[in-house]
């Protein structure tokens, strides 16, 4: 595995070299999505890393050039919400639909092939295809030769019902451009795929979803055998790439990483520890929004397990101080991640010796550089800010080592486990840099802080009791600013409303809400009510990702 660049690159390793500098050589196999908007753009991302073909959500607008310079050796068209006749609707360059890279166009994909390369697209004037759906591969000429077509090749159709799959379009393609072929056809007769032969393929399904029953089967047509890619997309070759990553762009210099308690932090700190060893130094800030007992089992972890030197500052006064009146949750990630690098910037000039910590290493991920729309995510509207990405402080002295930067959870969860992170840091819940500030809703107070911390550990306590800990994706309890009226002790109470929340996902991007048994809710309920002072009401959050999102903040 060659370095990124010979010498010290700039903090994002994966961004575009500038026209005049010579661009670094690639390090792996891609594949490029290009996002129109899709809300399953992300599902794409997700699926073709299943199949160990890493690939990366870029804008629509992205140029041949640029992928080339990022090594693709394929490009995905997402769906989107536009039409490609509409004023304004994005398109592709037309230098990628020319050249000699791979195409694989899904819905809107499809059409903007079909638009862009000479045919036609119209409103769709059959049967409404919306949801669950079977297409029929075609022969592959008069005489019923079968259809040879990468995509489809070794899948059996569930027997005369053809394909199950899953469509959601309002356009189609009335018109086939100059050199393509029908494919398959869906039951109203509309066109479900097309080909030119030579690695252009158009279909007008999603098989990125569940629904889509052999799916990922197709994907991996595309991938190993449209693409030439190889299953090489494995936690060993990131650990290689990440940790020479690092040392090329950290060179002789130190590091300060940031834990925050949480798996995707303890695996950053490992990476750095691995690529630069004792000149990264740990900062575990307790910010006063820890959970019960995260700040005596991180300086344990860290420094007897792990033997990575680490320093633990207790700044719960001066974050509480910063977020006294403050009920926004955007301002409160500002906040947040504006006073964590202060207090670093402060370590820093306590701990620096003969030379000076220039780095900061943090474990932001795929889904939080996504959600907060940087330069170099996609055209998606911002969902929210995550404090290590929009909330950080312009100005700070510090260059940023994000190795985690383009993993999701689950992949993270896998190079934590090869690099020998114990095993409970590995499954255990996600916890927001930001803490338990985001789970109070409304003002942060010690008391309200305090509340929280023990509905919390009952919630985690009883799942762990239950032994569904590991099954659940992140689950946690919420103060609401809700008072209720309630009756103990044959008095009446008026006391606060906790809700409980416990998802099942495998990426975090999408997550269902997960189907507790009715006796875990009920344990955990009345648990709360009787141990917990100042609360007399529990609810149960049943709603999926999208439309919410997993954090209620």
């Amino acid at each position: 595995m060659q370095p990124a660049a010979t010498t010290p690159a700039a903090p994002d390793a994966h961004a575009l070299p500038r026209a005049d500098e010579q661009p670094a050589p690639p390090t792996r196999e891609m594949v490029a999505i290009l996002d129109y908007g899709s809300q399953y753009s992300r599902l794409i991302a997700r699926r073709v890393r299943e199949c160990r073909v890493y690939c990366e959500l870029l804008p629509a607008d992205t140029t041949l050039d640029e992928l080339r310079q990022l090594g693709a050796r394929g490009v995905i068209l997402s769906g989107g919400p536009d039409s490609v006749y509409d004023p304004g609707a994005r398109h592709v360059d037309q230098a990628i639909l020319e050249s000699d890279l791979p195409v694989l166009g899904i819905c809107y994909g499809m059409q903007l092939l079909a638009n862009q390369l000479g045919g036609r697209v119209e409103p769709h004037t059959g049967r409404r295809e919306y949801g669950p759906a079977a297409i029929h591969v075609l022969p592959a000429g008069d005489d019923g030769e079968a259809n040879t077509e990468a995509l489809f090749a070794g899948l059996e159709p569930a027997a005369q019902d053809g394909l199950r799959v899953w469509m959601s379009h309002g356009d189609s393609v009335g018109e086939l451009p100059p050199g393509f072929v029908p494919v398959a056809r869906s039951e109203s007769g509309a066109l479900a795929a097309m080909s030119d032969g030579r690695g252009r393929i158009g279909i007008q399904f999603h098989p990125e979803v569940s629904h889509t029953a052999q799916g990922t089967a197709m994907l991996q047509n595309f991938l190993y055998t449209v693409c030439g890619c190889a299953p090489t997309w494995t936690p060993g070759a990131f650990i290689e790439e990440a940790v020479e990553r690092i040392r090329a762009q950290v060179g002789e210099g130190r590091v300060l990483c940031g834990l925050s308690g949480g798996v995707d932090s303890a695996v950053a700190a490992l990476l750095v520890h691995r690529a630069i060893g004792d000149r990264l130094t740990c900062v575990f800030v307790d910010t006063g929004c820890m959970r019960a007992g995260e700040p005596e089992q991180v300086v344990e972890t860290f420094r007897t397990h792990l033997g990575i030197p680490l320093v633990a500052v207790n700044a719960r006064d001066r974050f509480l101080a910063r977020l006294r009146g403050v009920t926004d949750p955007e301002e409160k990630r500002r906040i947040i991640g504006e006073e964590f690098v202060r207090v670093f910037e402060a370590e820093e000039d306590r701990l620096r010796e003969t030379a000076p910590f220039a780095f900061l290493a943090q474990g932001t991920l795929y889904p939080d550089v996504i959600e907060s729309t940087s330069a170099d995510a996609s055209a998606a509207q911002k969902i929210k800010t995550h404090h290590n990405v929009g909330g950080l402080p312009e100005g700070m002295r510090f260059q940023l080592v994000e190795p985690l930067r383009y993993l999701f959870k689950d992949e993270v969860r896998e190079v934590g486990a090869a690099l020998g992170l114990p095993e409970e840091w590995v499954w255990r819940h996600p916890f927001p840099g930001p803490g338990l500030a985001i789970r109070v809703i409304g003002e942060v107070t010690p008391d309200r802080l305090d509340t929280l911390r023990a509905a919390d550990s009952i919630v985690i306590e009883e799942l762990r009791r239950a032994g569904l800990y590991r099954q659940i994706g992140q689950a946690f309890a919420v103060l609401t600013p809700l008072r209720s009226v309630g009756v103990m002790g044959d008095g009446r109470t008026y006391a606060s409303m906790v809700a409980v929340r416990a998802v099942t996902t495998g990426d975090f991007m999408t997550a269902d809400w997960a189907r507790l048994p009715h006796e875990l809710l009920g344990r955990i309920a009345n648990r709360i009510v009787n141990e917990v002072p100042g609360v007399n009401r529990v609810v149960y959050d049943i709603t999926s990702k999208p439309p919410a999102t997993i954090e209620w903040e």
